[in-house]
């Protein structure tokens, strides 16, 4: 009795050794079945059944095909990474202009300084230019704005604090005479040669000179005219309310040069970074009498000295851009 269990063939699956044409296959004899109890086969039908045989005998015995070789791929390009970005290009805050100097750019403040006094953290409140800042060296922060009553009554020392205060500094000499000439190096900002109403200096007309007409107006009749020209009275805060005087910042809008800084020459007198002291510029009743325009220097007084003239301007260092 048989076995109900079969085995699976040796060449059985999809690769499987078909039977080889010398053993005979079941198809082949069905096929010599068909033909022997077939009716009489034409030529036709017999050419058939040849070339039938002759495709099963050409496939016996075939086996399943080698997968073809691995293709070799190309390598991968190398790609270089990516050149690193250059560094920002340094520039100045937007209330500054950029000098280029032989020491190497330097910012300027477009306008003269006014004061803002910081009453608590983050709050400041603005401070009148006719006022002294003594007592408020601690919270004094210089602002650079137009329209803005600039700061007089300063020293060179509290100017250098405010501007401290601000993240700035106080010009060096020679980056003020370079900001005021411009980049065509002129005596004025706007030229070689003064023209008149341009800027806020009376130059060799000393008319209206605020100090008598204040004197006149407000000490009794005797009074000696050598205290006219005392620090006290030439910090009194009414000299700047007087018409003809002082201007606001950018107020004469052709009293610049190609920087776009504005009010070198004439309006106050600006301190620089000189500690025995000096400012330059001249002043609204005086741009010649220490050099004409941008040559204007005065080093008569200390660094701790102010009056109703004496103004500033800070500087800086370009920063890259944040």
């Amino acid at each position: 009795m048989r076995s109900s269990s079969r085995v699976p063939a040796a060449n059985s699956g999809p690769c499987a050794v078909l039977p080889s044409s010398t053993s005979r296959s079941k198809s082949e004899d069905s096929i010599e079945d068909a033909v022997r109890h077939s009716r009489p086969v034409t030529p036709h039908s017999q050419r058939c059944l040849f070339a039938v045989v002759a495709l099963l005998a050409a496939f016996a015995g075939t086996k399943c095909a080698s997968p073809p070789p691995p293709v070799a791929l190309p390598p991968a390009p190398v790609v270089p990474p990516p050149e690193p970005e250059p560094p920002p290009e340094p520039e100045c805050p937007e209330e500054m202009a950029m000098v280029d100097g032989p020491r190497g750019a330097f910012c300027v403040d477009r306008y003269e300084a006014s004061i803002e006094i910081e009453s608590a953290p983050g709050q400041r409140e603005p401070w009148p230019g006719n006022r002294p800042v003594d007592g408020q060296e601690a919270s004094i922060v210089a602002v650079s704005r137009k329209g803005a009553s600039p700061q007089g009554y300063i020293s060179g020392k509290q100017a250098a604090v405010a501007c401290e205060r601000a993240g700035k500094r106080l010009c060096a000499p020679d980056e003020w005479s370079l900001a005021c000439r411009g980049p065509k190096g002129t005596r004025y900002p706007y030229g070689d040669q003064r023209a008149a109403d341009v800027c806020n200096d009376r130059f060799k007309r000393f008319t209206n000179h605020p100090v008598p007409r204040l004197f006149k107006a407000t000490m009794p009749r005797g009074t000696r005219a050598s205290k006219m020209w005392t620090p006290t009275f030439m910090n009194d805060p009414r000299l700047h309310e007087l018409p003809d005087t002082v201007a606001p910042t950018g107020a004469f809008p052709e009293c610049t040069n190609e920087l776009g800084v504005y009010d070198m020459v004439g309006n106050l007198h600006e301190w620089v970074a000189d500690p025995k002291g000096t400012f330059m510029g001249g002043f609204f009743m005086d741009t010649f009498q220490n050099g004409e325009g941008c040559e204007y220097r005065t080093t008569a007084h200390g660094f701790d000295y102010h009056d109703y003239s004496t103004g500033f301007r800070c500087c800086g260092d370009p920063a890259p851009e944040r």
